[in-house]
């Protein structure tokens, strides 16, 4: 199949868990990577070599393993400036996860009575429930773009929502449910256009195509490290060194200072000023592993595969009497997130018909009740692809959804 990675069984011998034989004798098929992805085995070898035989705590210990720890902890830091292709290492902050990037942002920028913030229906929780916090303490309004119905952003009132109140334009690159991938350079361009701040929730981008925070024009970006082949409990936040010196902290603690005395502190300039307290070390060198094997490969191949495997899902899927997709059903406007519906039978029931049969999707609504409100349905299932994604998987999902049809006695 054109577009396909051309060495995509020895992609897939770096991942051990793919050879994985499940309850049943069944062999796994993982399609939920836009929940987690799995990890290759250089990323889980770094890890390990580093508990086993560098394990310290960062910027404190004045000894041999110290400094180890903290050279590779920083290392880190530098791999995944390169990946973002950041103009410094300074502006790569670790978080726990996009989320608390998200949080640390709606929490710093200051906002007040009579400013807007201006998000999507197709966010994530995580960006939307922050800053509708942001805003219940500010006193600032929460606005934000519809949808299509074909799971496009409307963007017909742009103008009017975006205006010269506007503080911040808060958006995802590439929608978790509906997969659509959205025009970050435009609305990096109207946000610019009114003097507001631009954010994007790259989470569900950074997997699966080329990064490049210059070329985006934004002022924030935040991705998790889980969805990149990283480990869980690390995310990133990139910004403009110029704005992230302009924040104030977000967590009060070790390292993130400059002077403490009773009565006041001072505070570190970025990246430490928002790494307080013993950050996560393992992770983030887990991280920096998993960002260097995808630039190995290369997005823009592994953006290719995700393309050929999402083309050919989505023709398999129409094959499937009473499934409805949810999103666009060209592949060259979306990422490898499927959503969809099967007539007469429940997410839940979908996804526990498929697991017998070694089958791994998500089901429920994804962190994105608004979107499903949107298109008239409680929760969905999803199928999410990925760089080890082989259409052989794709033929077993369709045939074990032809299945759950016979095994519900659905009609039609």
């Amino acid at each position: 199949m054109e577009g396909l990675l051309p060495d995509l069984d020895v992609i897939r011998k770096d991942f051990p868990i793919l050879e994985r034989t499940l309850a049943g004798g069944v062999p796994l098929v993982y399609l939920d990577s836009a929940n987690t992805s799995q990890k290759p085995q250089v990323v889980i070898d770094t890890m390990v070599d580093h508990l086993e035989r560098h394990n310290a705590n960062v910027a404190r210990a004045m000894h041999q393993l110290g400094a180890e720890s903290t050279e590779a902890y920083e290392a880190a830091r530098d791999q995944v400036a390169s990946f973002l292709n950041a103009p410094s290492r300074n502006e790569v902050i670790f978080t726990k996860n996009a989320t608390e990037a998200l949080n640390l942002l709606a929490r710093t920028i200051d906002l007040g009575p009579g400013d807007n913030v201006v998000i999507t229906e197709m966010e994530h929780h995580s960006n939307i429930v922050s800053w509708q916090l942001a805003c219940e303490r500010s006193g600032a309004e929460l606005r934000w773009f519809g949808l299509t119905d074909d799971g496009h952003l409307d963007l017909s009132n742009a103008d009017q929502l975006v205006d010269e109140h506007t503080k911040v334009v808060a958006f995802t690159w590439v929608s978790n449910m509906l997969g659509t991938i959205n025009p970050v350079t435009d609305l990096v361009a109207r946000a610019k256009s009114v003097g507001a701040l631009s954010v994007i929730d790259a989470s569900q981008a950074a997997p699966q195509l080329p990064v490049d925070v210059q070329a985006t024009g934004c002022d924030f970006l935040v991705f998790t490290g889980h969805k990149v082949t990283g480990p869980t409990g690390i995310g990133v936040l990139w910004g403009r060194e110029e704005l992230l010196n302009e924040l104030p902290p977000f967590h009060g603690g070790g390292e993130m200072i400059e002077t403490v005395t009773m009565a006041r502190s001072t505070y570190a300039k970025v990246p430490h000023r928002f790494e307080a307290g013993t950050p996560p070390i393992v992770e983030a060198v887990g991280l920096g592993a998993a960002v260097v094997y995808l630039g190995h490969i290369g997005l823009d191949a592994i953006h290719r595969h995700e393309q050929a495997i999402t083309a050919y899902a989505l023709e398999g899927l129409q094959s499937v009497p009473g499934l409805t997709v949810l999103g666009p059903l060209d592949a060259a406007q979306r990422g490898g997130a499927i959503s969809f519906e099967l007539a007469g039978v429940h997410p839940h029931d979908i996804a526990q018909v498929l697991d017998s049969r070694g089958i791994a999707i998500r089901a429920g609504h994804h962190c994105a009740k608004p979107a499903h409100a949107r298109f008239g349905v409680q929760s969905s299932s999803r199928m999410s692809s990925y760089l080890y994604t082989t259409p052989a998987e794709i033929d077993a999902l369709v045939e074990g959804l032809h299945h759950t049809r016979s095994y519900f006695k659905v009609d039609g």
